[in-house]
């Protein structure tokens, strides 16, 4: 999949010292506008691995993540 126009967001928990962040691009439809794809990638590696979820999916991960249901929050660290 050709990913050369994807706009890659940081994650908004990332900070500017480097280290474990995420980056998230929309890959929208061309008739409609829609996201139809959420890729996911690790912005230390941007030519590495990329995740593909469905805009279903990757709302209820976020979800899940607002309703911390993988584990301890991130202020309990």
């Amino acid at each position: 999949m050709d990913l050369s126009d994807a706009r890659w967001v940081k994650s908004s928990f990332s900070g500017d010292n480097g280290g474990n962040c995420v980056e998230v691009a929309e890959l929208r439809g061309v008739t409609d506008g829609q996201a139809e794809l959420v890729a996911v990638r690790d912005s230390k590696d941007p030519d590495g691995p990329k995740l593909f979820f469905t805009p279903a999916e990757w709302d209820a991960f976020l979800n899940g993540v607002k309703a911390d249901e993988f584990g301890p929050s991130l202020g309990d660290r």
